[in-house]
């Protein structure tokens, strides 16, 4: 059996993008090279930055087709997390919102990802 353990964003430079996920995950990059950075979180996910440049095979279209959630548990820990990052001045792509899989946001990193906050699926 295999198991994603590793999620990979496409950044113009991953060092002006580890300022902003070092304050957001609230810990060091485990590895900073000058083409990709990454940073090891809770559950053996690791968060990696590659240079969109160097990236190979390169890929066939850019955007945002896709979203990192970050499922928060606990009454009010979404408003929480809302009024947290709304204060960091985290540019917010969807105000808090009910939702029909329950209260939800979305910021954008520097490079336009959406990262989602959202409770755990029931």
């Amino acid at each position: 059996m295999i198991s994603p353990n590793l999620i990979i964003l496409y950044v113009k430079d991953p060092a002006d993008s580890i300022p902003f996920y070092q304050d957001l995950l609230g810990r060091p990059p485990s590895v900073a090279a000058p083409n990709f950075a990454a940073f090891s979180v809770d559950g053996g996910l690791t968060l990696g930055l590659w240079r969109r440049s160097s990236v190979q095979p390169q890929p066939s279209a850019i955007g945002n087709r896709g979203e990192v959630a970050f499922m928060v548990e606990g009454e009010g820990a979404v408003a929480a997390h809302y009024k947290d990052w709304q204060r960091r001045g985290l540019p917010i792509a969807q105000e808090l919102t009910e939702m029909d899989f329950g209260p939800t946001f979305v910021v954008l990193d520097p490079d336009g990802h959406r990262l989602r906050v959202c409770e755990p699926d029931k």
